[in-house]
C-alpha cells in the first residue's frame, strides 16, 4: 500500500499532480534552473572577453578584460531570468487554458495537452529554427 502511494504521487496523470499549483512551481523552477544552467554551458564570459581583447574587440565604454567579462557576466544574468519565464509560460500555457476553458479529460480535452504541450512546442520550434540555419548555410555555400 505504501508503494502505490508513492507511485501515484510521482505519476504525472494523478490528482495530485494534474492542474497542481505545486506542479506548476515545480515545473517552473525547473525550467528557470536548467535555463541558466544552458546558458552558463554554452556561454563562457572569460573566454568571450579574452577573445574580444585578443582579437582587438571591445565594447563601448567597457574596459578590456576583467570588466568585459564583469559586463557579460551582467547581461546574460539580465537576459537569461526573462527568456526562462517566457520559455515557463509556454510549457505552461496548455496546462493553463485547459485549466481555464474546463476542457478536463473527460471531454476529451486532456489529451490536448499531451498532443500539443508546452516542452512538445518548445522542441518543434527549436528543431524548425535549426533547420532553417542549416538550409539557409546551404545556400550560402552553394552562391560562393
Amino acid at each position: 500500500a505504501g508503494w502505490a502511494v508513492i507511485m501515484d504521487f510521482f505519476n504525472p496523470l494523478s490528482q495530485i499532480w494534474y492542474h497542481a499549483l505545486f506542479y506548476f512551481v515545480i515545473y517552473t523552477a525547473l525550467i528557470v534552473f536548467f535555463a541558466y544552467f544552458y546558458t552558463a554551458i554554452q556561454f563562457n564570459p572569460a573566454e568571450l572577453a579574452e577573445n574580444l581583447k585578443k582579437y582587438g574587440g571591445f565594447i563601448p565604454g567597457i574596459r578590456p578584460g576583467s570588466h568585459t567579462k564583469e559586463y557579460i557576466e551582467k547581461v546574460l544574468n539580465r537576459i537569461t531570468l526573462p527568456g526562462a519565464m517566457f520559455l515557463a509560460g509556454l510549457a505552461l500555457a496548455p496546462y493553463i487554458i485547459i485549466k481555464f476553458l474546463d476542457l478536463s479529460s473527460n471531454s476529451g480535452g486532456g489529451s490536448l495537452v499531451y498532443t500539443f504541450g508546452g516542452t512538445s512546442l518548445l522542441i518543434m520550434v527549436g528543431v524548425a529554427l535549426e533547420t532553417l540555419k542549416q538550409i539557409e548555410s546551404q545556400l550560402l555555400m552553394r552562391n560562393y
